[in-house]
């Protein structure tokens, strides 16, 4: 029975009976305080949306950048052999195709923010009041 008492107290049941039987001790107990990052200050959600954006646009060219190096990697290092090549161009393509995709999009949301008014840096949402 001791034993058992020792690891209940070792693993921490007897501060989970605490906060059962006695919530206002065990919680009066408790402070904590989290406080904003200095660099993380977003109070606007259209600025987060604009950095989301921007995010996704630096992924996925840094992807695809990634996946061009991989293809050309793997037609140096096919040796001659027709489906290794064959592989391997076919993943350049693939890259070089992710990467228009990419710069048209983004190309795409430039030349609409400058027709519909808005800059996608520094998106503002609109509020009902």
């Amino acid at each position: 029975m001791k034993k058992a008492i020792k690891l209940a107290s070792a693993i921490g049941i007897g501060s989970i009976s605490t906060l059962i039987f006695f919530p206002s001790i065990a919680l009066a107990q408790v402070n904590i305080s989290v406080s904003t990052p200095p660099n993380l200050k977003i109070v606007d959600p259209g600025k987060l949306i604009g950095g989301i954006i921007g995010l996704i646009l630096v992924v996925s060219a840094l992807a695809a950048f990634i996946f061009l190096i991989w293809g050309g990697f793997g037609w140096i290092t096919s040796g001659g052999d027709k489906a290794g090549v064959e592989a391997a161009q076919h993943r350049i393509q693939a890259a070089l195709l992710g990467l228009f995709i990419v710069f048209a999009a983004w190309a795409i949301m430039l030349v609409a923010g400058q027709f519909l008014g808005f800059n996608l840096q520094n998106l503002s949402i609109p509020t009902p009041f």
